[in-house]
């Protein structure tokens, strides 16, 4: 059943990596697209007074993900997905450029809705940057990394006193209330990496090694727009 349950997750991914794709032409390419919806979503949710705990723990956080358009739709049985970017605080506390990644998962049971989210994690701890920069990693899945979900106007206060390795904070509209991550994989987009950065990029490469630029004035944007 196991191996079963990971083929659809994959097969989830790479169908909601390409429904939440848009066509245009005036950003280029589609990671540089990508990248600045990632931009507009992170700068919008900063600003929203209703994620005040975002502020305080994008502020110290190690390493954050973008998912500007998450998909969830379900009927008895579920998936969601999207495609985001990863981007790693250096020792110096310069940003790296962007990883591109994709998240998707599956959900069963007795369900009916859909619903688009924006999303945001704060990846807190050293062990959940490299879980994620050196692997495939599945959310609530992988030993000893803990991903915590924080909802509507949960105060700094609050924030700074969790522990777990990741936050996760989604903005949504649709059917279903609330949003769960638990199951859902992140996977690094190969192509888009290596459409960007060249193909020899690697996640590694870009968020950890720094080894690969790019001179997109997109990417560079969203590079600036980080805490």
């Amino acid at each position: 059943m196991r191996p079963m349950k990971a083929h659809l997750v994959m097969l989830l991914c790479a169908f909601f990596a390409l429904t939440s794709c848009r066509s245009s032409d005036e950003l280029g390419s589609e990671p540089e697209q990508l990248a600045d919806r990632s931009r507009l979503t992170f700068q919008s949710m900063m600003s929203d007074s209703q994620y005040p705990a975002l502020v305080t723990l994008a502020a110290r956080a190690k390493a954050i993900i973008i998912v500007p358009n998450l998909i969830r739709a379900a009927f008895f049985f579920g998936g969601r997905g999207g495609n985001g970017v990863m981007l790693v605080r250096g020792p110096d506390g310069r940003w790296s450029s962007p990883a591109f990644y994709t998240l998707g998962g599956i959900s069963w049971g007795l369900q009916l809705g859909g619903q688009t989210s924006e999303l945001v994690i704060t990846v807190m701890t050293d062990k959940g940057v490299q879980s994620i920069m050196s692997r495939e990693v599945t959310l609530g899945g992988d030993a000893g990394i803990a991903v915590g979900e924080i909802g509507q106007g949960v105060n700094a206060a609050t924030a700074i006193g969790l522990k777990s390795d990741m936050y996760a904070f989604a903005r949504s509209q649709g059917l279903f209330a609330g949003i769960s991550l638990e199951g859902s994989v992140i996977s690094p987009r190969e192509l888009w990496n290596q459409q960007m950065y060249g193909k020899e990029a690697t996640p590694k490469g870009i968020l950890a090694d720094r080894t690969v630029t790019s001179t997109s004035p997109v990417v560079n944007s969203l590079v600036t727009a980080m805490p």
